[in-house]
Protein backbone atom coordinates (compact mmCIF):
# COMPACT_ATOMS: atom_id res chain seq x y z
CA UNK A 1 0.00 0.00 0.00
CA UNK A 2 2.99 2.49 0.59
CA UNK A 3 4.52 1.67 -2.87
CA UNK A 4 4.33 4.69 -5.42
CA UNK A 5 0.73 4.14 -7.61
CA UNK A 6 1.15 6.41 -10.04
CA UNK A 7 3.01 10.19 -10.61
CA UNK A 8 0.66 13.03 -11.09
CA UNK A 9 1.73 16.41 -12.76
CA UNK A 10 0.66 19.65 -11.06
CA UNK A 11 -1.29 22.50 -12.55
CA UNK A 12 1.23 24.90 -12.66
CA UNK A 13 -0.94 27.65 -11.93
CA UNK A 14 1.98 29.52 -10.27
CA UNK A 15 4.85 28.12 -11.67
CA UNK A 16 6.36 24.97 -13.34
CA UNK A 17 4.54 21.68 -13.13
CA UNK A 18 6.18 19.83 -10.54
CA UNK A 19 5.18 15.75 -10.40
CA UNK A 20 3.09 14.52 -7.36
CA UNK A 21 3.97 10.58 -6.18
CA UNK A 22 0.94 9.22 -4.76
CA UNK A 23 0.77 5.56 -3.50
CA UNK A 24 -1.74 2.96 -3.57
CA UNK A 25 -2.70 4.08 0.19
CA UNK A 26 -3.23 7.16 -0.45
CA UNK A 27 -5.81 6.93 -3.97
CA UNK A 28 -8.01 4.30 -1.69
CA UNK A 29 -7.96 6.14 1.57
CA UNK A 30 -9.32 9.28 -0.71
CA UNK A 31 -11.78 7.23 -2.74
CA UNK A 32 -12.93 5.20 0.34
CA UNK A 33 -13.52 8.79 2.32
CA UNK A 34 -14.92 10.52 -0.55
CA UNK A 35 -17.69 7.70 -1.06
CA UNK A 36 -18.56 7.52 2.67
CA UNK A 37 -20.23 11.21 1.93
CA UNK A 38 -21.12 11.02 -1.36
CA UNK A 39 -22.31 7.43 -1.91
CA UNK A 40 -21.27 5.30 -5.52
CA UNK A 41 -22.59 1.91 -6.13
CA UNK A 42 -21.25 -0.79 -8.52
CA UNK A 43 -24.82 -0.27 -10.90
CA UNK A 44 -23.07 3.38 -11.50
CA UNK A 45 -22.40 4.56 -14.85
CA UNK A 46 -19.41 7.16 -15.56
CA UNK A 47 -18.57 9.02 -18.58
CA UNK A 48 -14.80 9.74 -18.83
CA UNK A 49 -14.06 12.66 -20.92
CA UNK A 50 -11.17 14.66 -19.58
CA UNK A 51 -7.74 14.04 -19.95
CA UNK A 52 -6.59 11.01 -17.46
CA UNK A 53 -3.31 13.09 -16.54
CA UNK A 54 -5.21 15.22 -14.36
CA UNK A 55 -5.93 14.44 -10.82
CA UNK A 56 -9.63 14.41 -10.70
CA UNK A 57 -9.93 12.30 -13.44
CA UNK A 58 -7.78 9.49 -11.56
CA UNK A 59 -9.41 10.56 -8.73
CA UNK A 60 -12.95 9.15 -10.25
CA UNK A 61 -12.34 6.86 -13.11
CA UNK A 62 -9.62 4.92 -11.65
CA UNK A 63 -9.82 5.01 -7.65
CA UNK A 64 -12.87 5.29 -6.89
CA UNK A 65 -13.65 3.06 -10.14
CA UNK A 66 -11.68 0.72 -8.41
CA UNK A 67 -12.83 0.85 -5.14
CA UNK A 68 -16.68 0.62 -5.77
CA UNK A 69 -16.79 -1.37 -9.16
CA UNK A 70 -18.98 1.39 -11.54
CA UNK A 71 -18.46 1.29 -14.94
CA UNK A 72 -16.25 3.68 -16.72
CA UNK A 73 -17.35 4.93 -20.14
CA UNK A 74 -15.27 6.54 -22.68
CA UNK A 75 -16.21 9.02 -25.73
CA UNK A 76 -16.09 7.79 -29.25
CA UNK A 77 -14.55 10.65 -30.15
CA UNK A 78 -14.01 14.15 -27.96
CA UNK A 79 -16.38 15.95 -30.42
CA UNK A 80 -19.10 13.30 -29.43
CA UNK A 81 -18.61 13.91 -25.75
CA UNK A 82 -22.12 15.52 -24.93
CA UNK A 83 -23.97 13.26 -27.11
CA UNK A 84 -22.51 10.02 -25.35
CA UNK A 85 -23.11 11.73 -21.95
CA UNK A 86 -26.95 11.80 -23.39
CA UNK A 87 -26.62 8.36 -24.36
CA UNK A 88 -25.15 7.02 -21.70
CA UNK A 89 -27.37 9.06 -19.08
CA UNK A 90 -24.82 8.66 -15.99
CA UNK A 91 -25.64 8.72 -12.58
CA UNK A 92 -21.89 10.48 -11.58
CA UNK A 93 -20.37 13.01 -13.14
CA UNK A 94 -16.96 15.12 -12.34
CA UNK A 95 -15.97 18.26 -14.40
CA UNK A 96 -13.54 21.29 -14.05
CA UNK A 97 -15.58 24.66 -13.84
CA UNK A 98 -15.19 25.28 -17.36
CA UNK A 99 -17.29 22.87 -18.17
CA UNK A 100 -19.70 23.62 -16.27
CA UNK A 101 -19.50 26.86 -17.76
CA UNK A 102 -19.68 25.98 -21.37
CA UNK A 103 -22.78 24.13 -20.32
CA UNK A 104 -24.79 26.97 -18.71
CA UNK A 105 -23.42 28.89 -21.96
CA UNK A 106 -24.64 26.22 -24.04
CA UNK A 107 -28.74 25.81 -22.62
CA UNK A 108 -28.47 30.17 -22.67
CA UNK A 109 -27.62 30.10 -25.97
CA UNK A 110 -30.00 27.24 -27.33
CA UNK A 111 -32.92 29.12 -25.89
CA UNK A 112 -32.10 32.26 -27.47
CA UNK A 113 -32.30 30.02 -30.68
CA UNK A 114 -35.80 28.37 -29.19
CA UNK A 115 -39.49 29.45 -30.20
CA UNK A 116 -40.88 31.92 -28.57
CA UNK A 117 -42.85 29.78 -26.44
CA UNK A 118 -40.19 28.00 -25.28
CA UNK A 119 -38.31 31.30 -24.55
CA UNK A 120 -41.17 32.21 -22.89
CA UNK A 121 -41.46 29.39 -20.79
CA UNK A 122 -37.96 29.22 -19.92
CA UNK A 123 -37.81 33.32 -18.83
CA UNK A 124 -41.07 32.62 -16.79
CA UNK A 125 -40.35 29.55 -14.79
CA UNK A 126 -36.10 29.81 -14.39
CA UNK A 127 -36.78 32.47 -11.32
CA UNK A 128 -39.04 30.12 -10.05
CA UNK A 129 -35.83 27.44 -10.04
CA UNK A 130 -33.16 30.28 -8.70
CA UNK A 131 -35.93 30.21 -5.77
CA UNK A 132 -36.00 26.89 -4.67
CA UNK A 133 -32.30 26.61 -5.24
CA UNK A 134 -31.80 29.63 -2.62
CA UNK A 135 -34.47 27.83 -0.36
CA UNK A 136 -32.20 24.77 -0.77
CA UNK A 137 -29.36 26.94 -0.11
CA UNK A 138 -30.51 28.24 3.23
CA UNK A 139 -32.07 25.22 4.48
CA UNK A 140 -35.48 26.62 4.40
CA UNK A 141 -38.66 24.20 4.06
CA UNK A 142 -40.27 25.31 1.20
CA UNK A 143 -44.10 26.41 1.08
CA UNK A 144 -46.77 24.05 -0.24
CA UNK A 145 -47.50 26.86 -3.14
CA UNK A 146 -43.46 26.59 -3.91
CA UNK A 147 -43.40 22.97 -4.28
CA UNK A 148 -46.03 22.93 -6.66
CA UNK A 149 -45.10 26.12 -8.66
CA UNK A 150 -41.68 24.42 -8.87
CA UNK A 151 -42.92 20.98 -9.87
CA UNK A 152 -44.60 22.81 -12.55
CA UNK A 153 -41.35 24.56 -13.26
CA UNK A 154 -39.15 21.19 -13.89
CA UNK A 155 -42.28 18.89 -15.58
CA UNK A 156 -42.94 22.27 -18.41
CA UNK A 157 -39.18 23.08 -18.78
CA UNK A 158 -36.63 21.65 -16.67
CA UNK A 159 -36.61 18.12 -16.87
CA UNK A 160 -36.13 18.43 -20.54
CA UNK A 161 -33.53 20.83 -20.33
CA UNK A 162 -31.83 17.43 -17.92
CA UNK A 163 -32.61 15.34 -20.63
CA UNK A 164 -30.95 17.62 -23.29
CA UNK A 165 -27.80 17.40 -21.29
CA UNK A 166 -27.89 13.94 -20.55
CA UNK A 167 -28.32 14.43 -16.64
CA UNK A 168 -31.68 12.71 -16.73
CA UNK A 169 -29.98 10.15 -14.10
CA UNK A 170 -27.86 12.32 -12.34
CA UNK A 171 -27.34 11.53 -8.55
CA UNK A 172 -23.73 12.86 -8.06
CA UNK A 173 -22.26 15.88 -10.05
CA UNK A 174 -19.36 17.81 -8.41
CA UNK A 175 -16.78 20.19 -9.92
CA UNK A 176 -13.35 20.89 -9.22
CA UNK A 177 -9.89 22.06 -9.96
CA UNK A 178 -11.27 25.68 -9.38
CA UNK A 179 -13.77 27.75 -8.02
CA UNK A 180 -17.42 27.45 -10.06
CA UNK A 181 -18.93 30.93 -10.14
CA UNK A 182 -22.18 31.19 -7.65
CA UNK A 183 -24.09 32.21 -10.58
CA UNK A 184 -23.46 29.11 -12.43
CA UNK A 185 -23.53 26.88 -9.26
CA UNK A 186 -27.39 28.88 -8.99
CA UNK A 187 -28.41 28.38 -12.33
CA UNK A 188 -27.71 24.35 -12.34
CA UNK A 189 -29.26 23.77 -8.83
CA UNK A 190 -31.97 25.78 -10.20
CA UNK A 191 -32.72 23.25 -13.14
CA UNK A 192 -32.56 20.09 -10.30
CA UNK A 193 -28.93 19.07 -10.65
CA UNK A 194 -27.66 18.16 -7.24
CA UNK A 195 -24.22 20.46 -8.10
CA UNK A 196 -21.15 20.14 -5.67
CA UNK A 197 -18.09 21.99 -4.87
CA UNK A 198 -15.27 19.73 -4.46
CA UNK A 199 -11.90 21.26 -3.13
CA UNK A 200 -8.54 19.76 -2.79
CA UNK A 201 -5.11 19.73 -4.41
CA UNK A 202 -3.11 16.77 -6.73
CA UNK A 203 -0.60 16.50 -3.75
CA UNK A 204 -3.48 15.19 -1.40
CA UNK A 205 -4.89 12.98 -4.15
CA UNK A 206 -7.65 15.56 -5.16
CA UNK A 207 -9.73 15.89 -2.74
CA UNK A 208 -9.94 17.23 1.00
CA UNK A 209 -13.82 18.86 1.17
CA UNK A 210 -17.12 18.54 -0.61
CA UNK A 211 -20.49 19.69 0.06
CA UNK A 212 -22.52 16.75 1.64
CA UNK A 213 -26.32 16.42 0.09
CA UNK A 214 -28.66 18.85 1.91
CA UNK A 215 -26.04 21.24 3.01
CA UNK A 216 -24.54 23.15 -0.35
CA UNK A 217 -23.56 26.48 0.15
CA UNK A 218 -22.24 27.86 -2.98
CA UNK A 219 -20.29 30.25 -1.81
CA UNK A 220 -18.31 27.41 0.15
CA UNK A 221 -16.77 24.22 -1.22
CA UNK A 222 -18.28 22.02 1.66
CA UNK A 223 -16.55 20.42 4.80
CA UNK A 224 -13.50 17.89 5.11
CA UNK A 225 -14.06 14.58 4.34
CA UNK A 226 -13.74 11.59 6.47
CA UNK A 227 -9.76 11.46 8.21
CA UNK A 228 -9.02 14.92 7.13
CA UNK A 229 -7.83 17.33 8.77
CA UNK A 230 -7.82 21.00 7.60
CA UNK A 231 -7.00 24.55 9.27
CA UNK A 232 -6.46 28.19 8.83
CA UNK A 233 -2.50 29.14 9.06
CA UNK A 234 -2.19 32.46 10.98
CA UNK A 235 -5.48 33.76 10.34
CA UNK A 236 -6.00 37.42 10.10
CA UNK A 237 -8.49 39.34 11.80
CA UNK A 238 -11.46 37.96 9.89
CA UNK A 239 -9.87 34.64 9.95
CA UNK A 240 -9.08 34.45 6.86
CA UNK A 241 -5.32 33.22 6.62
CA UNK A 242 -3.12 30.02 4.38
CA UNK A 243 -5.76 26.53 4.01
CA UNK A 244 -3.08 23.74 4.90
CA UNK A 245 -4.49 20.25 5.98
CA UNK A 246 -3.46 16.28 6.03
CA UNK A 247 -5.04 13.01 6.09
CA UNK A 248 -3.78 9.67 4.87
CA UNK A 249 -4.14 10.87 1.38
CA UNK A 250 -0.90 13.24 1.59
CA UNK A 251 1.62 12.33 -1.43
CA UNK A 252 4.82 10.85 -0.03
CA UNK A 253 6.62 13.93 -1.97
CA UNK A 254 7.65 15.54 -5.43
CA UNK A 255 9.49 13.23 -7.32
CA UNK A 256 13.35 13.93 -7.47
CA UNK A 257 12.46 17.51 -5.85
CA UNK A 258 12.81 17.34 -2.48
CA UNK A 259 13.48 21.07 -1.97
CA UNK A 260 9.73 21.85 -2.99
CA UNK A 261 8.32 18.74 -0.83
CA UNK A 262 9.73 20.09 2.02
CA UNK A 263 8.24 23.80 1.43
CA UNK A 264 5.08 22.09 0.69
CA UNK A 265 4.91 19.67 3.83
CA UNK A 266 5.64 21.27 6.86
CA UNK A 267 5.38 19.29 10.07
CA UNK A 268 2.89 16.86 8.13
CA UNK A 269 0.60 19.79 6.80
CA UNK A 270 0.28 20.21 3.40
CA UNK A 271 0.62 23.72 2.96
CA UNK A 272 -2.24 24.93 0.00
CA UNK A 273 -1.34 28.27 -1.07
CA UNK A 274 -5.06 29.35 -0.57
CA UNK A 275 -6.41 31.96 1.13
CA UNK A 276 -9.54 31.19 3.00
CA UNK A 277 -11.63 30.70 6.18
CA UNK A 278 -14.47 28.94 7.96
CA UNK A 279 -17.68 30.27 8.21
CA UNK A 280 -20.24 29.81 10.45
CA UNK A 281 -21.90 26.34 9.67
CA UNK A 282 -18.10 24.96 9.33
CA UNK A 283 -17.75 25.40 5.18
CA UNK A 284 -14.69 26.14 4.30
CA UNK A 285 -14.44 29.30 1.99
CA UNK A 286 -11.30 29.63 -0.57
CA UNK A 287 -10.89 33.29 -1.54
CA UNK A 288 -8.29 32.65 -4.04
CA UNK A 289 -4.69 31.82 -3.98
CA UNK A 290 -2.47 33.59 -1.54
CA UNK A 291 -0.52 34.47 -4.59
CA UNK A 292 -3.63 36.04 -6.56
CA UNK A 293 -5.32 38.02 -4.14
CA UNK A 294 -5.19 41.43 -4.91
CA UNK A 295 -4.71 45.02 -3.07
CA UNK A 296 -5.86 48.37 -4.74
CA UNK A 297 -3.83 51.05 -4.17
CA UNK A 298 -6.31 52.23 -1.23
CA UNK A 299 -5.38 48.91 0.64
CA UNK A 300 -8.88 47.61 0.20
CA UNK A 301 -7.87 43.56 -1.03
CA UNK A 302 -10.12 41.38 -3.76
CA UNK A 303 -10.45 38.06 -5.45
CA UNK A 304 -9.91 39.08 -8.89
CA UNK A 305 -11.21 35.35 -9.65
CA UNK A 306 -14.58 36.13 -8.00
CA UNK A 307 -15.21 38.94 -10.30
CA UNK A 308 -14.22 36.98 -13.62
CA UNK A 309 -16.71 34.02 -12.56
CA UNK A 310 -19.20 36.29 -12.09
CA UNK A 311 -17.99 37.98 -15.92
CA UNK A 312 -17.78 34.39 -17.05
CA UNK A 313 -21.58 33.75 -16.20
CA UNK A 314 -22.47 35.33 -19.48
CA UNK A 315 -22.37 33.16 -22.55
CA UNK A 316 -20.99 35.83 -24.44
CA UNK A 317 -17.64 35.86 -22.21
CA UNK A 318 -15.11 32.53 -22.50
CA UNK A 319 -12.07 33.47 -20.33
CA UNK A 320 -11.50 37.44 -18.28
CA UNK A 321 -8.74 38.38 -16.34
CA UNK A 322 -9.14 41.25 -13.90
CA UNK A 323 -5.99 43.50 -13.21
CA UNK A 324 -5.89 46.12 -10.32
CA UNK A 325 -2.87 45.64 -7.98
CA UNK A 326 -1.37 48.27 -6.30
CA UNK A 327 -3.60 50.33 -8.99
CA UNK A 328 -6.48 53.19 -8.31
CA UNK A 329 -9.35 50.78 -9.79
CA UNK A 330 -9.87 47.59 -11.76
CA UNK A 331 -9.76 46.70 -15.04
CA UNK A 332 -11.15 43.76 -17.37
CA UNK A 333 -9.29 42.41 -20.08
CA UNK A 334 -12.18 39.61 -22.27
CA UNK A 335 -12.08 37.07 -24.46
CA UNK A 336 -15.19 36.89 -26.63
CA UNK A 337 -17.14 33.15 -27.02
CA UNK A 338 -15.82 33.41 -30.85
CA UNK A 339 -18.88 30.83 -31.51
CA UNK A 340 -21.48 32.21 -29.92
CA UNK A 341 -20.76 36.18 -30.35
CA UNK A 342 -20.41 35.19 -33.82
CA UNK A 343 -23.60 33.85 -33.96
CA UNK A 344 -24.93 36.81 -32.54
CA UNK A 345 -23.13 39.09 -34.89
CA UNK A 346 -24.64 37.02 -37.94
CA UNK A 347 -28.34 37.49 -36.33
CA UNK A 348 -27.44 41.69 -35.99
CA UNK A 349 -26.15 41.36 -39.87
CA UNK A 350 -22.36 42.15 -38.62
CA UNK A 351 -20.32 41.57 -41.28
CA UNK A 352 -16.91 40.11 -39.65
CA UNK A 353 -13.78 37.81 -41.20
CA UNK A 354 -11.34 36.86 -37.76
CA UNK A 355 -11.88 36.63 -34.27
CA UNK A 356 -9.21 39.54 -34.14
CA UNK A 357 -11.55 41.82 -36.49
CA UNK A 358 -14.74 40.04 -34.96
CA UNK A 359 -13.42 41.49 -31.23
CA UNK A 360 -12.94 45.06 -32.76
CA UNK A 361 -16.05 46.05 -33.58
CA UNK A 362 -17.66 48.58 -31.62
CA UNK A 363 -21.31 46.90 -32.16
CA UNK A 364 -19.46 43.93 -30.10
CA UNK A 365 -17.79 46.18 -27.57
CA UNK A 366 -21.36 47.80 -27.15
CA UNK A 367 -22.15 44.59 -26.35
CA UNK A 368 -19.79 43.36 -23.97
CA UNK A 369 -20.11 46.44 -22.16
CA UNK A 370 -23.69 45.85 -21.02
CA UNK A 371 -22.92 42.67 -20.05
CA UNK A 372 -19.95 43.82 -17.82
CA UNK A 373 -22.30 46.68 -16.56
CA UNK A 374 -24.63 43.68 -15.23
CA UNK A 375 -22.29 42.12 -13.42
CA UNK A 376 -20.65 45.92 -11.88
CA UNK A 377 -24.70 46.04 -10.46
CA UNK A 378 -23.94 43.47 -8.12
CA UNK A 379 -20.24 44.23 -6.93
CA UNK A 380 -19.56 47.12 -4.28
CA UNK A 381 -18.40 50.02 -5.68
CA UNK A 382 -14.87 49.84 -5.33
CA UNK A 383 -14.37 46.32 -6.51
CA UNK A 384 -16.74 47.57 -10.07
CA UNK A 385 -14.65 47.23 -13.58
CA UNK A 386 -13.72 50.83 -14.61
CA UNK A 387 -12.46 50.28 -17.98
CA UNK A 388 -12.30 46.50 -20.35
CA UNK A 389 -10.68 45.44 -23.26
CA UNK A 390 -11.57 42.95 -25.33
CA UNK A 391 -7.99 40.96 -26.39
CA UNK A 392 -7.34 40.26 -30.26
CA UNK A 393 -7.44 36.08 -29.61
CA UNK A 394 -8.23 33.81 -27.29
CA UNK A 395 -6.39 32.86 -24.36
CA UNK A 396 -4.57 29.32 -24.51
CA UNK A 397 -3.03 26.86 -22.64
CA UNK A 398 -0.60 26.11 -25.87
CA UNK A 399 0.76 29.96 -25.20
CA UNK A 400 1.43 29.17 -21.63
CA UNK A 401 -1.64 31.67 -20.68
CA UNK A 402 -3.66 29.06 -19.19
CA UNK A 403 -3.32 25.60 -17.68
CA UNK A 404 -4.63 22.23 -18.87
CA UNK A 405 -7.88 22.75 -16.59
CA UNK A 406 -8.04 26.11 -17.81
CA UNK A 407 -6.33 28.66 -14.96
CA UNK A 408 -5.29 31.44 -15.29
CA UNK A 409 -1.29 31.96 -15.37
CA UNK A 410 -1.78 35.60 -13.78
CA UNK A 411 2.01 35.86 -13.49
CA UNK A 412 2.71 35.35 -17.47
CA UNK A 413 -0.20 37.11 -18.53
CA UNK A 414 1.41 40.22 -16.33
CA UNK A 415 4.49 39.95 -18.50
CA UNK A 416 3.16 39.15 -21.51
CA UNK A 417 1.01 41.90 -21.71
CA UNK A 418 2.43 44.11 -19.84
CA UNK A 419 2.53 47.27 -22.32
CA UNK A 420 -1.78 46.56 -22.95
CA UNK A 421 -1.95 46.78 -18.87
CA UNK A 422 0.22 50.16 -18.78
CA UNK A 423 -1.58 51.59 -22.04
CA UNK A 424 -4.97 51.05 -20.08
CA UNK A 425 -4.09 52.79 -16.92
CA UNK A 426 -1.85 55.49 -19.14
CA UNK A 427 -5.47 56.23 -20.60
CA UNK A 428 -4.54 55.40 -23.69
CA UNK A 429 -8.14 55.41 -25.55
CA UNK A 430 -6.31 53.11 -28.70
CA UNK A 431 -3.22 50.52 -27.90
CA UNK A 432 -1.31 49.53 -31.25
CA UNK A 433 -0.52 45.78 -31.33
CA UNK A 434 2.14 44.59 -33.25
CA UNK A 435 2.96 40.36 -32.24
CA UNK A 436 3.52 37.08 -33.23
CA UNK A 437 0.61 34.58 -33.06
CA UNK A 438 1.31 31.33 -32.88
CA UNK A 439 -1.10 28.46 -34.01
CA UNK A 440 -1.87 24.88 -33.13
CA UNK A 441 0.00 23.22 -36.01
CA UNK A 442 2.88 25.28 -34.66
CA UNK A 443 2.83 27.79 -37.85
CA UNK A 444 3.10 31.59 -36.63
CA UNK A 445 2.36 34.87 -38.40
CA UNK A 446 2.57 38.28 -37.22
CA UNK A 447 -0.29 40.50 -36.29
CA UNK A 448 -0.84 44.05 -36.79
CA UNK A 449 -3.98 45.50 -34.73
CA UNK A 450 -5.38 48.32 -32.80
CA UNK A 451 -7.14 47.65 -29.22
CA UNK A 452 -9.99 49.86 -28.54
CA UNK A 453 -10.23 50.74 -24.10
CA UNK A 454 -13.63 51.62 -23.17
CA UNK A 455 -14.50 53.17 -19.94
CA UNK A 456 -17.21 52.15 -17.82
CA UNK A 457 -19.88 54.87 -16.42
CA UNK A 458 -19.35 55.53 -12.98
CA UNK A 459 -22.01 53.37 -10.99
Amino acid sequence: PEDPAQICTTSGTTGNPKLAVLTHKNMLSMAKNLGAVDPKFGKDEFVSFLPLPWIGEQMMCVASALLFGFTVNFPEQPETATDNIREIGPNVIFSPPRVWENLAATVQVKILDASPMKRYLFNKFLPVGYEWADLKFQKKTPTLIQKLRYMVAYLLVFRALKDRLGFTNIRSASTGGAALGPDTFRFFHALGVNLKQIYGQTEISGISCIHVDGDVNFDSVGKPIPETDVKILDPDESGVGEVVSKSPALFIGYYKNPQATEETIIDGWLHSGDAGYFDERGHLIIIDRMKDIMTLESGERFSPMFIENKLKFSPYIKEVVCIGHKRDYIIAMICIDFGIVGKWAEENRLNYTTYTDLASKPQVYDFIQKEVEKVNATLKESQRIKKLLLLYKELDADDDELTRTRKVRRGFIDQKYADIIEGVYNNDQIIHIDTIIKYQDGKTSRLKTDIAVRDLKAG
